[in-house]
């Protein structure tokens, strides 16, 4: 069990949608939190309603685009509210265009933000949870991640939130002596306000903040139109029971089992078959006499 009442948390991206959910709800139960977003003003007033309301919270601005802003939201969490021990990963964006026809810039932004924002705040904090002698990290993935044949037109988005479950995942194993314990928490379905706000989140070096709305082709719009979306204050006591219970994932949409079974079971499953098939006909293929190791037979 990973206690949440009295044990200091991190919540990236926390000045808005999911982040402001868990920072408020971390307060509720009794924890501490620094709430640290790419907008300040939008983190000081998560943390002024937090402490209005008899909790305790403090403001730091950070673009987890940005080492260095990790590493000083890392000294200021810590100077303000002692040992981080519950770190929620959670800052990131989205795009639901083409791969053809995104930028260079557009797919940066968008594989950092999500995959390499979380890389850098996991080891920006986990050498001073390892060194307390546990905690536990929590990084907001996707069922986009999970599934990623489900969604059309975000292949970039995809592919950084299924990094964040291969990354949580191996963690998982990583780190099991030393009482640090990860969950990927995939969101099949919340109100963020994403679509409307994302490009406000931008940072210069991917070409800086925008006011445009997210663009939604008809086919990825079907998907998202067919899904209930869940308020972030909803969401969030599902997502600390979930860490407080050591979970390696957390969902919110139990109706979609089926979409992972078609994933994993049919499509996968499929593919092994192909292999016993090719096996049973070819037998199988000689084992290398030097295991891993390639050898020049000419020395």
């Amino acid at each position: 069990m990973t206690d949440i009442s009295g044990k200091a948390a991190v919540v990236t991206g926390g000045g808005s949608g999911i982040g402001m959910g868990l920072a408020r709800e971390l307060a509720r139960q009794g924890a501490p939190v620094a709430v640290a977003d790419i907008i300040f003003e939008n983190a000081q007033k998560v943390a002024d309603a937090i402490n209005a309301a008899n909790g305790r919270a403090v403001a730091i601005r950070c673009d987890v685009c940005d080492r260095e802003s990790i590493r000083r939201m890392q000294q200021e969490a810590t100077a303000a509210l002692g040992p981080i021990q519950l770190v929620f990963a959670n800052a990131g964006a989205t795009s639901f265009d083409p791969l053809t026809e995104m930028s260079d810039d557009d797919v940066d932004w968008i594989i950092d933000v999500n995959l390499m924002g979380v890389m850098r705040t996991v080891r920006a904090f986990l050498p001073g949870m390892i060194a307390a002698g546990g905690g536990h990290i929590c990084a907001t993935a996707s069922m986009a991640g999970l599934l990623p044949g489900w969604i059309p037109a975000h292949a970039p988005y995809s592919a950084a939130k299924a990094g964040i479950i291969g990354l949580m995942m191996n963690l998982r194993l990583e780190l099991a002596g030393h009482g640090v314990h990860t969950t990927s928490y995939c969101p099949g379905g919340v109100a963020t306000g994403m679509k409307v706000n994302n490009a406000r989140y931008r940072p210069a070096k991917f070409g800086g903040p925008g006011t445009g709305e997210v663009h939604v082709g008809e086919e990825s719009h079907d998907v998202a139109a067919s899904q209930a979306f869940y308020r972030p204050e909803d969401i969030a006591p599902i997502v600390l029971n979930a860490v407080r219970n050591n979970r390696a994932f957390v969902f919110d949409h139990a109706e979609q089992r089926p979409l992972f079974r078609e994933t994993y079971a049919d499509i996968v499953e499929g593919c092994y078959d192909d292999i016993a098939a090719w096996e049973k006909e070819h037998g199988l293929p000689a084992a290398n006499p030097t295991g891993a190791m390639l050898v020049n037979p000419a020395g």
